[in-house]
């Protein structure tokens, strides 16, 4: 039973320092849906979207009114679509395979408003080691259908430590977040776009999120949040040593995740599906106060990018991760902390103030969850300098046996120091200085940089 100083304790988290419960994301197999008829395969996608997700949203006010937790955001992730639709598009031209693609996106699309949900992730072909006909169709078909939908969140699995860095994978992603750039308002497209090493199967998070093959036919994975409880405790330990700060940390992640997995078991419960995840991620909001740069600020650095910022970010990496693991058993996802420039408002200070630079973001996502995220670049940036800044995240995802990405946003007509608002979770974009000199021949030379050492484990 809770104490009543916990419960004003949780209250004062929820009212003051903007703890809410981030996401509760249904992830739903697709595999029975897979068929040689695409009309068919079409309408078994949409029929098992809508039926196992119709009552998600509204047991999700439920649980909310019951508990006092705000849940942001309320989302589908499904089987990775290049794993179905191969035998349905099979016979089809390149061309005819693209279209078909988009027309599946249509039809996620369509069941995500049906039945309510913010996002559905799982437009998403694995190519870490090599591409099948099918991956290739739905990579190329990627710009098209962010032009034509709404919902759809898309991921493409480039490398893993098991088998090296797919320099093929990359080199054709560059030309396709370009292409999404100019195919959506405001390159918004881009920003529903991920590429991943070492992609885990059961994150809650968008845009990367599917429902891996190894999961069941359903399951409910949480993402907590908690930037600004976690801030406010720093900010309270004025004095601590980093040990002491550390530990302090720990008990406040431990509390958060209790909560979260609170309210996940309560939604599989209602729901009638099982409990997956708690992914320990504390993602910022736009909102100020709710950011992670803030935590590093708090803990003494002037600005976040500054001399420092690596180690600051390691230690709350860290306690995240142990406090979280403490308080459930079932911890998965990405599970640490998150650093999006645009959805971060003193990320966006920090750029604003000279502070915070691509290289020394590259240099802070080795010891956090994900990495260069939501992150604005000049519109005429050439597809294969964005394809060098994913070769070189890869790589230390690849290098370090952990899940590293990017979602990077060329905004067409815009220059270094430009802002797009992007409203809601998605913030504020600044536009960020890249480097000018060309990796373009490195990159033209493709193939497969092979898996590092530390994947032979076996």
């Amino acid at each position: 039973m809770s104490r009543p100083e916990e419960i004003i304790e949780t209250i004062k988290m929820i009212k003051l320092e903007k703890l809410d419960l981030r996401t509760v994301t249904l992830g739903i197999s697709l595999i029975d849906c897979s068929t040689d008829d695409l009309d068919k395969l079409k309408e078994n996608i949409y029929n098992k979207i809508v039926s196992s997700a119709e009552n998600l949203v509204n047991v999700c006010k439920k649980v909310e009114e019951k508990y006092g937790v705000p849940i942001v955001n309320k989302r589908i992730a499904i089987t990775p679509i290049s794993l179905i639709i191969g035998g349905a598009i099979k016979d089809l031209s390149k061309k005819e395979k693209i279209q078909a693609c988009v027309e599946i996106g249509k039809v996620l699309d369509k069941a995500a408003k049906k039945v309510g949900v913010d996002f559905l992730g799982g437009y998403t072909s694995l190519v870490h080691k090599d591409a099948t006909e099918t991956d290739k169709a739905v990579i190329d078909s990627i710009p098209y259908m962010m032009e034509k939908t709404e919902r759809v969140c898309s991921s493409v699995n480039v490398a893993s430590t098991k088998t090296g860095i797919n320099m093929n994978a990359i080199k054709k992603m560059g030309k396709i977040i370009k292409e999404t750039a100019y195919k959506t308002e405001n390159a918004i497209g881009c920003a529903k776009l991920v590429v991943f090493a070492n992609a885990p199967e059961d994150n809650p998070f968008m845009a990367g999120a599917f429902h891996g093959v190894g999961e069941g036919d359903k399951a409910i994975n949480i993402g907590i949040s908690g930037p600004g409880v976690v801030r406010a405790v720093v900010e309270k330990l004025n004095d601590a040593d980093l040990g002491t700060l550390s530990n302090e940390i720990k008990k406040t992640a431990f509390k958060i995740t209790r909560i979260g997995e609170l309210i996940g078991r309560e939604v599989s419960k209602e729901l009638g599906v099982k409990f997956g995840i708690v992914d320990l991620s504390l993602a910022p909001t736009p909102a100020r106060g709710d950011s992670v740069a803030n935590i590093l600020e708090a803990m003494g650095l002037e600005k976040c990018g500054t001399h420092g910022s690596t180690a600051a970010l390691a230690l709350l990496n860290d306690a995240v991760k142990k406090g979280g693991a403490m308080a459930t058993s079932y911890v998965g996802g990405l599970s640490g902390a998150f650093i999006p420039v645009s959805e971060d408002s003193g990320m966006v200070e920090a750029v604003k103030a000279g502070a915070l630079s691509l290289e020394k973001l590259e240099a802070m996502t080795c010891v956090c969850s994900v990495g260069i995220d939501m992150v604005a670049v000049p519109g005429d940036t050439p597809d294969y300098t964005i394809s060098a800044i994913i070769a070189d995240e890869m790589a230390i995802g690849v290098i370090n046996n952990k899940t590293t990405a990017v979602r990077i946003i060329p905004i067409p007509g815009a220059k270094e120091g430009d802002e797009i608002d992007y409203g809601g979770l998605l913030g504020k974009a600044v536009v960020m200085k890249v480097n000018k000199y060309s990796p373009e021949k490195f990159i033209k030379r493709g193939g497969r940089i092979p898996a590092p050492i530390q994947g032979l484990t076996n």
